[in-house]
Protein backbone atom coordinates (compact mmCIF):
# COMPACT_ATOMS: atom_id res chain seq x y z
CA UNK A 1 0.00 0.00 0.00
CA UNK A 2 1.29 3.63 -0.81
CA UNK A 3 2.18 5.17 2.11
CA UNK A 4 1.01 8.51 3.59
CA UNK A 5 3.72 11.35 3.48
CA UNK A 6 4.88 11.83 7.39
CA UNK A 7 2.22 14.80 8.02
CA UNK A 8 -0.48 13.77 5.58
CA UNK A 9 -2.41 12.55 8.90
CA UNK A 10 -2.83 16.34 9.11
CA UNK A 11 -4.83 17.12 6.57
CA UNK A 12 -8.47 16.80 7.18
CA UNK A 13 -10.90 16.44 4.07
CA UNK A 14 -13.19 19.73 4.28
CA UNK A 15 -16.74 19.69 4.02
CA UNK A 16 -18.23 21.62 1.07
CA UNK A 17 -20.16 23.57 3.16
CA UNK A 18 -17.13 24.59 5.44
CA UNK A 19 -15.04 25.13 2.03
CA UNK A 20 -18.30 27.63 0.78
CA UNK A 21 -19.15 25.87 -2.57
CA UNK A 22 -21.44 23.36 -3.36
CA UNK A 23 -19.88 20.61 -6.02
CA UNK A 24 -22.36 21.02 -9.17
CA UNK A 25 -24.40 17.80 -10.24
CA UNK A 26 -23.90 17.82 -13.34
CA UNK A 27 -20.25 18.92 -14.66
CA UNK A 28 -21.11 18.96 -18.56
CA UNK A 29 -22.48 22.08 -17.70
CA UNK A 30 -19.33 24.18 -16.69
CA UNK A 31 -17.83 24.66 -20.14
CA UNK A 32 -14.57 27.12 -20.25
CA UNK A 33 -14.39 27.39 -23.66
CA UNK A 34 -16.36 27.00 -27.19
CA UNK A 35 -14.59 23.36 -28.20
CA UNK A 36 -17.00 20.51 -28.12
CA UNK A 37 -15.92 17.50 -25.26
CA UNK A 38 -15.40 15.60 -28.31
CA UNK A 39 -12.57 17.27 -29.25
CA UNK A 40 -10.64 16.76 -26.43
CA UNK A 41 -8.84 13.29 -25.75
CA UNK A 42 -8.81 12.04 -28.53
CA UNK A 43 -6.80 8.83 -28.30
CA UNK A 44 -6.59 6.59 -31.24
CA UNK A 45 -3.73 4.96 -32.77
CA UNK A 46 -4.85 5.73 -35.95
CA UNK A 47 -5.65 9.68 -34.98
CA UNK A 48 -3.86 10.71 -32.09
CA UNK A 49 -0.18 11.58 -32.58
CA UNK A 50 2.54 9.39 -32.98
CA UNK A 51 4.39 10.80 -29.87
CA UNK A 52 1.34 9.88 -27.84
CA UNK A 53 0.80 6.69 -29.19
CA UNK A 54 4.50 5.97 -27.75
CA UNK A 55 4.21 7.62 -24.36
CA UNK A 56 1.28 5.36 -23.41
CA UNK A 57 3.23 2.61 -24.79
CA UNK A 58 5.95 3.35 -22.22
CA UNK A 59 3.45 4.12 -19.47
CA UNK A 60 1.91 0.90 -19.43
CA UNK A 61 5.28 -1.58 -20.06
CA UNK A 62 7.39 0.22 -17.59
CA UNK A 63 5.05 2.09 -14.61
CA UNK A 64 5.07 -1.16 -11.88
CA UNK A 65 5.12 -1.42 -8.15
CA UNK A 66 9.02 -1.67 -7.83
CA UNK A 67 9.28 1.41 -10.51
CA UNK A 68 6.69 3.28 -7.98
CA UNK A 69 8.64 2.21 -5.39
CA UNK A 70 11.86 3.52 -7.05
CA UNK A 71 10.45 6.80 -7.50
CA UNK A 72 9.19 6.90 -4.27
CA UNK A 73 12.34 6.62 -2.37
CA UNK A 74 13.99 9.00 -5.39
CA UNK A 75 11.80 12.07 -4.53
CA UNK A 76 11.58 11.29 -0.64
CA UNK A 77 10.77 14.48 1.83
CA UNK A 78 10.91 12.22 4.66
CA UNK A 79 13.78 13.10 7.39
CA UNK A 80 13.68 16.76 5.80
CA UNK A 81 14.79 15.92 2.72
CA UNK A 82 14.83 17.24 -0.85
CA UNK A 83 16.23 18.38 -4.45
CA UNK A 84 16.51 22.06 -4.57
CA UNK A 85 15.64 25.29 -2.79
CA UNK A 86 13.20 27.21 -5.15
CA UNK A 87 10.67 29.68 -5.40
CA UNK A 88 7.37 28.84 -7.26
CA UNK A 89 8.73 31.60 -9.53
CA UNK A 90 12.33 30.29 -9.70
CA UNK A 91 10.13 27.17 -10.54
CA UNK A 92 7.83 28.86 -12.90
CA UNK A 93 11.22 29.62 -14.96
CA UNK A 94 12.21 26.28 -15.20
CA UNK A 95 8.69 25.12 -16.64
CA UNK A 96 8.61 27.58 -18.96
CA UNK A 97 9.80 25.75 -22.23
CA UNK A 98 8.17 22.59 -21.09
CA UNK A 99 5.74 20.75 -23.66
CA UNK A 100 4.22 17.59 -22.64
CA UNK A 101 4.35 15.22 -25.03
CA UNK A 102 1.35 13.16 -23.48
CA UNK A 103 -1.35 15.62 -24.36
CA UNK A 104 -2.93 15.40 -27.75
CA UNK A 105 -4.61 19.21 -26.84
CA UNK A 106 -2.12 21.87 -26.32
CA UNK A 107 1.35 22.58 -27.41
CA UNK A 108 1.48 25.61 -25.26
CA UNK A 109 4.31 25.86 -22.43
CA UNK A 110 2.70 24.15 -19.40
CA UNK A 111 3.14 27.31 -17.80
CA UNK A 112 0.41 29.00 -20.04
CA UNK A 113 -1.96 26.00 -19.34
CA UNK A 114 -1.62 26.41 -15.51
CA UNK A 115 -2.71 30.33 -15.94
CA UNK A 116 -5.27 28.95 -18.13
CA UNK A 117 -6.82 26.83 -15.56
CA UNK A 118 -6.32 28.99 -12.95
CA UNK A 119 -7.70 32.04 -14.34
CA UNK A 120 -11.00 30.00 -15.63
CA UNK A 121 -11.72 28.57 -11.94
CA UNK A 122 -11.17 32.55 -10.86
CA UNK A 123 -13.13 33.96 -13.80
CA UNK A 124 -16.03 30.99 -12.68
CA UNK A 125 -15.68 32.88 -9.11
CA UNK A 126 -14.81 29.74 -7.49
CA UNK A 127 -12.52 30.23 -3.75
CA UNK A 128 -8.94 31.42 -4.06
CA UNK A 129 -7.61 27.73 -2.73
CA UNK A 130 -8.89 26.74 -5.94
CA UNK A 131 -7.76 29.17 -7.96
CA UNK A 132 -4.15 28.51 -6.79
CA UNK A 133 -4.77 24.90 -7.15
CA UNK A 134 -4.90 25.61 -10.99
CA UNK A 135 -1.88 27.47 -10.93
CA UNK A 136 -0.13 24.76 -9.01
CA UNK A 137 -1.92 21.23 -10.45
CA UNK A 138 0.77 20.69 -12.84
CA UNK A 139 3.97 21.78 -11.30
CA UNK A 140 5.09 18.33 -10.14
CA UNK A 141 6.80 17.85 -13.75
CA UNK A 142 9.57 20.01 -12.53
CA UNK A 143 11.26 16.44 -11.70
CA UNK A 144 12.58 16.46 -15.12
CA UNK A 145 15.25 18.53 -13.05
CA UNK A 146 16.22 15.46 -11.70
CA UNK A 147 15.35 12.61 -14.20
CA UNK A 148 16.49 11.31 -17.23
CA UNK A 149 15.19 9.16 -20.44
CA UNK A 150 15.35 6.13 -18.72
CA UNK A 151 13.20 7.12 -16.05
CA UNK A 152 10.43 8.58 -17.87
CA UNK A 153 11.92 11.94 -16.87
CA UNK A 154 13.70 13.83 -20.11
CA UNK A 155 12.22 17.30 -20.27
CA UNK A 156 15.23 18.67 -22.26
CA UNK A 157 15.12 16.90 -25.27
CA UNK A 158 11.95 18.00 -26.99
CA UNK A 159 11.65 13.92 -28.21
CA UNK A 160 12.39 13.07 -24.61
CA UNK A 161 10.60 9.72 -22.92
CA UNK A 162 8.51 11.32 -20.46
CA UNK A 163 5.90 9.13 -19.33
CA UNK A 164 6.84 9.44 -15.61
CA UNK A 165 5.97 12.89 -16.00
CA UNK A 166 2.61 13.39 -17.44
CA UNK A 167 -0.68 10.99 -19.01
CA UNK A 168 -3.70 9.31 -17.46
CA UNK A 169 -2.53 7.45 -14.40
CA UNK A 170 -3.30 3.62 -13.46
CA UNK A 171 -3.67 1.96 -10.29
CA UNK A 172 -0.14 -0.19 -10.22
CA UNK A 173 -0.13 -3.24 -8.03
CA UNK A 174 -3.74 -4.93 -9.37
CA UNK A 175 -5.31 -5.80 -12.72
CA UNK A 176 -5.41 -2.68 -15.05
CA UNK A 177 -9.22 -1.96 -16.27
CA UNK A 178 -9.14 -2.89 -20.31
CA UNK A 179 -12.74 -0.55 -20.14
CA UNK A 180 -11.27 2.44 -18.48
CA UNK A 181 -7.84 3.02 -19.66
CA UNK A 182 -6.60 4.87 -23.17
CA UNK A 183 -5.03 2.31 -25.45
CA UNK A 184 -5.70 -0.66 -23.61
CA UNK A 185 -4.16 -3.00 -26.33
CA UNK A 186 -1.08 -1.91 -24.38
CA UNK A 187 -1.98 -3.47 -21.03
CA UNK A 188 -0.34 -6.62 -21.83
CA UNK A 189 3.17 -5.26 -22.04
CA UNK A 190 2.89 -4.61 -18.32
CA UNK A 191 5.35 -6.76 -17.01
CA UNK A 192 3.37 -6.89 -13.41
CA UNK A 193 0.24 -7.93 -15.57
CA UNK A 194 2.32 -11.34 -15.60
CA UNK A 195 2.88 -11.52 -12.07
CA UNK A 196 -0.39 -13.46 -10.09
CA UNK A 197 0.09 -11.28 -7.05
CA UNK A 198 -0.88 -8.52 -8.68
CA UNK A 199 -2.77 -9.18 -11.99
CA UNK A 200 -5.99 -9.92 -10.05
CA UNK A 201 -8.89 -8.19 -9.28
CA UNK A 202 -7.40 -6.36 -5.81
CA UNK A 203 -3.92 -7.49 -6.42
CA UNK A 204 -2.27 -6.24 -3.72
CA UNK A 205 -5.01 -4.66 -2.29
CA UNK A 206 -7.73 -5.52 0.69
CA UNK A 207 -11.09 -4.59 -0.51
CA UNK A 208 -12.31 -1.17 0.16
CA UNK A 209 -9.15 -0.30 1.22
CA UNK A 210 -9.45 3.23 0.44
CA UNK A 211 -8.30 5.80 -1.94
CA UNK A 212 -5.15 6.91 -0.35
CA UNK A 213 -3.76 3.19 -0.07
CA UNK A 214 -3.67 2.57 -4.00
CA UNK A 215 -0.64 3.63 -5.35
CA UNK A 216 -1.18 5.52 -9.07
CA UNK A 217 1.27 5.36 -11.66
CA UNK A 218 4.22 7.62 -10.55
CA UNK A 219 3.87 11.48 -12.30
CA UNK A 220 3.48 15.16 -11.64
CA UNK A 221 0.34 14.32 -9.52
CA UNK A 222 1.98 12.47 -6.85
CA UNK A 223 5.21 14.22 -6.58
CA UNK A 224 3.17 17.50 -6.65
CA UNK A 225 1.49 16.11 -3.79
CA UNK A 226 3.91 15.32 -1.63
CA UNK A 227 5.93 18.06 -2.32
CA UNK A 228 2.84 20.59 -1.14
CA UNK A 229 2.21 18.44 2.17
CA UNK A 230 6.17 18.38 2.73
CA UNK A 231 6.10 21.91 2.50
CA UNK A 232 2.93 22.70 4.99
CA UNK A 233 0.63 24.35 3.04
CA UNK A 234 -2.84 25.46 3.83
CA UNK A 235 -4.58 24.23 0.56
CA UNK A 236 -7.64 21.99 1.96
CA UNK A 237 -7.62 18.43 1.60
CA UNK A 238 -10.60 19.39 -1.85
CA UNK A 239 -7.33 20.79 -3.35
CA UNK A 240 -4.71 18.49 -2.48
CA UNK A 241 -6.91 15.91 -3.81
CA UNK A 242 -7.18 17.95 -7.57
CA UNK A 243 -3.55 17.75 -7.43
CA UNK A 244 -2.86 14.02 -6.50
CA UNK A 245 -5.70 12.51 -8.36
CA UNK A 246 -6.52 14.69 -11.73
CA UNK A 247 -4.66 12.62 -14.06
CA UNK A 248 -6.08 9.54 -12.61
CA UNK A 249 -8.93 9.18 -15.50
CA UNK A 250 -10.07 5.31 -14.95
CA UNK A 251 -10.64 6.40 -11.70
CA UNK A 252 -12.65 10.10 -11.88
CA UNK A 253 -13.71 9.74 -15.54
CA UNK A 254 -14.76 6.19 -16.19
CA UNK A 255 -15.71 5.17 -12.63
CA UNK A 256 -12.99 2.06 -11.96
CA UNK A 257 -11.58 0.80 -9.09
CA UNK A 258 -14.83 1.49 -7.05
CA UNK A 259 -14.00 -2.12 -5.40
CA UNK A 260 -11.09 -0.63 -3.52
CA UNK A 261 -12.82 2.56 -2.54
CA UNK A 262 -13.96 3.75 1.16
CA UNK A 263 -17.83 5.55 0.95
CA UNK A 264 -16.46 8.89 1.37
CA UNK A 265 -14.07 8.56 -0.78
CA UNK A 266 -16.91 9.41 -3.76
CA UNK A 267 -17.15 13.29 -2.45
CA UNK A 268 -13.36 13.67 -2.97
CA UNK A 269 -13.80 12.36 -6.45
CA UNK A 270 -16.37 14.68 -7.28
CA UNK A 271 -14.07 17.69 -6.24
CA UNK A 272 -11.67 16.22 -8.97
CA UNK A 273 -14.10 15.61 -11.33
CA UNK A 274 -15.28 19.18 -10.72
CA UNK A 275 -11.35 20.48 -11.02
CA UNK A 276 -11.17 18.41 -14.08
CA UNK A 277 -13.85 21.03 -16.43
CA UNK A 278 -11.07 23.78 -15.78
CA UNK A 279 -7.91 21.37 -16.28
CA UNK A 280 -9.52 20.05 -19.80
CA UNK A 281 -11.69 22.61 -20.84
CA UNK A 282 -9.58 25.29 -20.75
CA UNK A 283 -6.66 24.34 -23.04
CA UNK A 284 -6.76 26.01 -26.12
CA UNK A 285 -4.58 27.63 -28.25
CA UNK A 286 -6.34 31.11 -28.77
CA UNK A 287 -6.81 31.81 -25.13
CA UNK A 288 -2.87 32.17 -25.05
CA UNK A 289 -2.13 34.94 -22.05
CA UNK A 290 1.72 35.11 -22.60
CA UNK A 291 1.17 38.89 -22.98
CA UNK A 292 -0.81 39.15 -19.52
CA UNK A 293 1.77 36.89 -17.09
CA UNK A 294 3.08 40.12 -15.82
CA UNK A 295 -0.27 41.75 -14.59
CA UNK A 296 -1.13 38.07 -13.56
CA UNK A 297 1.32 37.12 -11.46
CA UNK A 298 0.72 40.03 -8.32
CA UNK A 299 -2.14 38.24 -7.60
CA UNK A 300 -0.95 34.88 -7.72
CA UNK A 301 1.74 36.18 -5.61
CA UNK A 302 -0.22 37.53 -2.64
CA UNK A 303 -2.39 33.49 -2.67
CA UNK A 304 0.84 32.21 -2.59
CA UNK A 305 1.84 33.75 0.69
CA UNK A 306 -1.90 33.24 1.68
CA UNK A 307 -1.29 29.06 1.75
CA UNK A 308 1.84 29.59 3.07
CA UNK A 309 4.03 28.59 0.12
CA UNK A 310 5.64 31.83 -0.54
CA UNK A 311 9.77 31.90 -0.25
CA UNK A 312 11.90 29.36 -1.02
CA UNK A 313 9.99 25.79 -0.69
CA UNK A 314 11.85 22.01 -0.82
CA UNK A 315 11.49 20.59 -3.75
Amino acid sequence: MAPKPSNESECMVVPAAAIGIAVPNKFDTIKTNEKADEEFRIYDANESPERVVEHYRDMRKYHTVDFYRKMEEKYNFTNGKYRRLMTIEEAFAELENYVDASDPDLDLPNLLHLLQTAEGLRRAGHPEWMQLTGLLHDMGKIMFLWGNGKDGQDGYNPKGKQWALGGDTFVVGCEIPDDAVVFPEFNKLNPDMSNPKYNTKYGMYEPHCGLDSLCFAWGHDEYMYRMLVANETTIPQAGLDMIRYHSAYPLHDKGAYRHLLKPEDEARIEWVQLFNRFDLYTKDGSNDLRTSIKDLLPYYRNLLEKFNLGGKLKW
